[in-house]
Formats: C-alpha cells, sequence, structure tokens
C-alpha cells in the first residue's frame, strides 16, 4: 500500500459508499470486529478532514468503535462483493469473518484493515453522537427504525490515506 492524502483519490467516494460498500473495522489483534459499511460521508468539520460513519447499536462492531481510539474505512474491487455481503448479513459474534471471506487482517498502528483493500481511509475518532425522533424534520425517516434503533454517529479525522500501488 502506499500513502498518498485524500485529495489524490481519484474514486468517487460517494459511489464507493453507495454502490460499492466498503468495511468499517475497529480493534487490534488481540481483538477486532468488522462491519459493511453504505452510510458515510466525507467533508470538513472543525478545520480538520474528517469521516462521519452510521452504526446502529446492536451492531458487535459497535463496541470495537467504542473501546478504541481509531477506526478503518476500507473499499475494494468488485471481485469483493460477496465477502462485504457476508461481513453486513452475519455476526462477528458468530463467525470469525476474515476466515470466512478469505480476507487477511493487517494491524496498522492504528487500527485494523484488510490486505485486500484498494483504498484505507484510517481515522481518529474525535466525536460521537447519535440520532434520536425528534430530530427528523422529514417524519418519513421514522420508517428506518421500526425497532427505534437510532444510529450512533462516530466523526473520525482522517489520519492516513492508503491505495494499492
Amino acid at each position: 500500500m502506499k500513502e498518498v492524502t485524500i485529495y489524490d483519490v481519484k474514486e468517487n467516494v460517494v459511489d464507493l459508499l453507495n454502490h460499492q460498500w466498503g468495511l468499517i473495522t475497529a480493534g487490534s489483534a488481540d481483538g477486532y470486529n468488522t462491519m459493511t459499511v453504505s452510510w458515510g460521508a466525507i467533508g470538513e468539520l472543525w478545520g480538520k478532514d474528517t469521516v462521519t460513519a452510521y452504526i446502529r447499536p446492536q451492531r458487535y462492531t459497535k463496541q470495537f468503535l467504542d473501546d478504541n481510539d481509531c477506526f478503518t474505512l476500507s473499499f475494494y474491487p468488485p471481485e469483493y462483493k460477496k465477502a462485504l455481503a457476508l461481513c453486513g448479513s452475519e455476526s462477528g459474534r458468530d463467525i470469525d469473518k476474515a476466515a470466512a471471506t478469505g480476507l487477511t487482517p493487517v494491524f496498522d498502528e492504528a487500527a485494523p484493515y484488510f490486505a485486500e483493500a484498494k483504498l484505507v481511509i484510517v481515522c481518529k475518532k474525535r466525536a460521537v453522537g447519535g440520532f434520536s425522533p425528534e430530530q427528523f424534520l422529514d417524519l418519513a425517516i421514522m420508517k428506518e427504525y421500526p425497532a427505534n434503533d437510532f444510529h450512533a454517529i462516530y466523526y473520525g479525522e482522517i489520519i492516513k490515506v492508503l491505495v494499492k500501488e
């Protein structure tokens, strides 16, 4: 992997999240989890290049995001779509996602990612927030939350960007 800046990334990150999906991963070699992510944003906040990621409270990955200072967002070539689908439909409480998908964990000094990624964004948590029903001006959004399991919002400063050489 080669280190670049977020401004060097030639791919449309909105398309990566929305159509190609990615993985959000947190933890360490002692314990980590990953899950598919398709909700997120990249921009500037508080004077820093920032990622936002949205995680429901019941997701196993949430405890790793809460317990660690850093996380990664990673994106993959199309041939990994099946692996990403598994990471979004199975829980790390029940299976070893790396073993089940064949993905190879890499333990960066900040947070883990997988060697097969074409793009890795390493983030340091700066804030955590969340949604609540009274925030929604468009009440149609509530259909996304039939179980009232509102997403936590993680704000991460981009501290490193890696691309496959």
